[in-house]
């Protein structure tokens, strides 16, 4: 794969992601909410900390590749709504550790847990249901692999 289609792959399926978070769905009883008020930045970070509460800044920025100053920034923003709460690491007072508030638990795991299959069944166009679920079942794949990929140290890209 060329380097410049990862990008262009990257974007639009970025841009799917998002149409699938703020889509509206008649059985989320309000969850939509959360995606049509926020930001896909904070919408990620809200997400990481649903996975792995407790967690600081860095390990944050670390997991979803976002920069620091926005991964602060929608913590903040999470903080004001009243999803997320932050506290001073015991261990060390200079580190912020977020996790989310106890209200908002379930109403950010169903909302982190939309379901895009249809919108990527619509952006793959004519094709047939079964190279549909095929190409769905290998983006799911990718995306858990990456995922994992992430929460593995490697060398620091410059």
């Amino acid at each position: 794969m060329e380097a410049l289609d990862l990008i262009v792959l990257g974007r639009q399926l970025s841009r799917l992601g998002e149409r699938a978070m703020r889509d509206d769905d008649p059985n989320d009883d309000g969850v939509a909410a959360l995606g049509a008020t926020l930001p896909v930045g904070a919408l990620i970070v809200m997400r990481d900390v649903l996975a792995s509460p407790g967690s600081s800044i860095s390990d944050i920025t670390a997991r979803t590749g976002l920069p620091q100053s926005y991964v602060s920034e929608s913590v903040n923003k999470l903080r004001v709504k009243g999803i997320a709460e932050i506290t001073a690491d015991p261990a060390d007072r200079r580190r912020t550790l977020v996790r989310l508030t106890a209200a908002h638990l379930e109403q950010v795991a169903r909302h982190s847990a939309r379901n895009a299959d249809d919108v990527l069944r619509n952006a793959l166009g004519d094709v047939a249901d079964a190279e549909a679920k095929q190409v769905i079942a290998l983006l799911t794949d990718l995306a858990h692999r990456m995922r994992t990929e992430a929460l593995v140290p490697g060398p620091t890209a410059r």
